[in-house]
């Protein structure tokens, strides 16, 4: 007759559960990283693609044109920023759930710069809508006359791209807490954390030098940005291919409950 010890059924219950805490990383790593990458294919076709080709900046005639001659384009664009902010907040509940045992108030300000972009992404995409229906008569601007109609549609697109620029302060300051949390988390290079940081002050000082001296960020934006780009491609491209690291057995200190990793005194 055999007998069961405490300590050995302790043993073969916590094997499964410590196993299945330590993939959990993984899996939501990976789960971001699809995320991330659906957000960065998405938002840069609405953003890097659609509004460059819509906009032209105080030529009126030129942007009702663009708009009028792309509408379908237009409309495309419009529900591919609705769809890819809707993304990003998933992204972000994401990594809460990731690396929420390092800093929960890190955390939580990172998923409420997030939801802060996306509102003002969303109410973009109303004024980019409107001066559409403004391009193509579905509003009678008749009243106002064919430049005044023009002027109104730039207007509209002059509050989206804007307002563009007004969330891109977001962009940048929910990559600090994000860089943090992987800098301190251990499951990510800490250059990754530094990294993103960087990328998250480079956002806000090309916001900055655009409101600021407007000849002089039109000039740098396309290199001030290069990090911002570089951390974010990097984040992507660790969570796909790499996903979040899994603590080390050899780390006595480490404890494994839930998902979460914590570290004892």
């Amino acid at each position: 007759m055999s007998v069961i010890t405490p300590t050995a059924t302790l043993g073969q219950q916590a094997r499964p559960t410590q196993r299945e805490s330590i993939s959990s990383p993984k899996r939501l790593a990976g789960i971001a990283g699809v995320l991330y990458l659906i957000v960065g294919i998405f938002g840069g076709f609405a953003e890097g693609v659609m509004e460059p080709k819509m906009y032209v900046a105080g030529n009126a005639a030129a942007t009702a044109g663009n708009v009028v001659a792309n509408a379908g384009l237009v409309r495309i664009g419009v529900v591919a920023d609705l769809f890819q902010a809707t993304i990003f907040v998933f992204l972000a509940m994401t990594l809460y759930l990731l690396l929420e045992h390092v800093n929960r108030n890190a955390a939580r300000a990172m998923v409420i710069l997030v939801a802060i972009a996306t509102s003002i992404m969303c109410l973009n995409d109303v004024f980019e809508l409107e001066g559409l229906r403004v391009a193509t008569g579905a509003v009678d601007p008749t009243a106002l006359g064919a430049a005044g109609s023009n002027a109104l549609v730039l207007l509209l697109l002059d509050l989206q791209h804007y307002g563009l620029l007004i969330a891109q302060i977001y962009f940048g300051l929910w990559l600090v807490p994000l860089g943090y949390l992987a800098y301190r988390s251990g499951m990510f290079p800490k250059s990754l954390g530094v990294a993103l940081i960087v990328g998250g002050v480079c956002y806000l000082a090309d916001m900055l030098a655009l409101f600021l001296v407007p000849d002089v960020g039109a000039k740098i934006a396309a290199f001030v940005v290069i990090p911002s780009a570089i951390a974010e491609f990097w984040m992507v491209g660790y969570l796909l291919l790499m996903g979040a690291r899994s603590p080390r057995p050899s780390d006595p200190a480490t404890i494994v409950s839930a998902g979460h990793v914590t570290s004892t005194p």
